[in-house]
């Protein structure tokens, strides 16, 4: 699966055509004036990011960490997800 880039003109006069090839790109970038502002991508390409969404992990720097969720930490089982 390639990139493929576009104008935003294109993209919305051609929809139809756009809609069938993104399949096989996975990815197609819309640009305005030679630059990206945003992105159609198919559905593998979506459940894809879902997926990377979910494993996404948050940073707390130790003084941010708040007495529940230090109680969270301590009483976490390896393996076991939180409810």
């Amino acid at each position: 699966m390639g990139v493929l880039r576009i104008p935003a003109s294109d993209f919305s006069r051609h929809f139809g055509r756009i809609r069938e090839a993104v399949h096989k790109a996975g990815v197609i970038e819309v640009t305005s004036h030679n630059r990206v502002v945003g992105a159609y991508i198919s559905a593998d390409e979506l459940e894809h990011f879902y997926r990377l969404k979910r494993r996404e992990v948050q940073v707390l720097h130790v003084s941010e960490i708040d007495d529940e969720l230090l109680t969270e930490i301590e009483n976490a089982e390896y393996g076991v997800l939180s409810r």
